[in-house]
């Protein structure tokens, strides 16, 4: 087999070579591949394409202008929002990885718009009846990743090669989750944090903050915040509030550092009471460490 020719066992090289370009033809042009399979209880929307051998089962919605590859499967129960891409071989609504899962459960995916889903991406859906794994508008989820049972992840989020997210994650808007980050279940990641490469996190991390290694944190984001357009004042009062609760005198209490620093009226700004209130939440896990 030559380079960038693809494998179809029988077919002469010409004809692989006009498949492959036919595939893509379908994929951009807004239309449904004969050689794909959607079920009839299957609802496709407006210049929506589905490329060759992709499979978008039953009760799935595929929105306006979606892009489903070749060789994805769209399975039961998932909602694709206008202008998603699926890439090859991703796997949208398999069944989650949960040894007491009943699949006779009704339960779903959604896709916000404008998110991209590369390569070989798995995205499984909850495990309750009427719920749905959730991935909010304009993000990118990179090749290998994976997004378990009831996760809920925000808007703008990048997910890079082969993070892994844990059932019931949160992940707040404009998080960076870095490649080969693991992500422990029922962890909430906050709004704009970077998780630096191969990570793992068993415990929350706070919203703004690089966090690195095995669950610690070092500073903020300030790369990201910069970026997104958050004032000088936005940011110093961020820094303010996020020593009173991970400087050296605050103790060793994050939760009590926290709640202190809102009585005392230190955050100013809405991003930093955020960064504060999150450690008011009831939640299963402890919080990241300083590094």
């Amino acid at each position: 087999m030559k380079f960038g020719v693809p494998m179809f066992p029988g077919f002469s090289t010409g004809r692989k070579i006009r498949l492959a370009y036919e595939g893509w033809l379908w994929f951009f042009a807004g239309m449904i591949h004969p050689n794909a399979i959607v079920a009839p209880g299957a609802r496709v929307g407006a210049n929506a394409s589905v490329g060759a051998f992709a499979i978008v089962e039953d009760g799935v919605e595929v929105g306006e202008n979606c892009r489903i590859a070749a060789m994805a499967v769209v399975k039961r129960g998932v909602v694709l929002a206008p202008d998603v891409w699926v890439d090859h071989h991703a796997v949208i609504g398999g069944l989650p990885q949960d040894l007491g899962f009943d699949e006779s459960v009704e339960s779903g995916v959604f896709v916000g718009r404008g998110t991209r889903i590369r390569e070989s991406v798995t995205v499984h859906r909850a495990t309750k009846p009427a719920h749905s794994t959730r991935i909010g508008e304009g993000c990118y989820l990179m090749a290998g990743s994976h997004v378990a049972h009831d996760c809920v992840v925000g808007s703008r989020v990048i997910l890079a090669n082969a993070a892994t997210l844990g059932g019931h994650v949160h992940v707040g808007d404009a998080a960076f989750i870095s490649g080969g980050v693991m992500v422990h279940q029922f962890v909430r990641i906050g709004e704009g944090v970077m998780c630096s490469g191969n990570g793992r996190f068993g415990m929350d991390v706070p919203p703004f903050v690089n966090a690195l290694e095995r669950n610690l944190v070092a500073g903020l984001n300030l790369v990201g915040l910069r970026r997104r357009g958050f004032s000088r004042e936005v940011i110093a009062n961020l820094k303010e509030c996020y020593l009173a609760v991970y400087g050296d005198g605050a103790g060793g209490n994050l939760v009590a550092a926290a709640a202190a620093a809102l009585e005392a009226g230190l955050a100013r700004e809405p991003q930093a009471r955020a960064f504060l209130e999150f450690f008011k939440a009831d939640t299963l896990r402890q919080y990241v460490r300083p590094a």
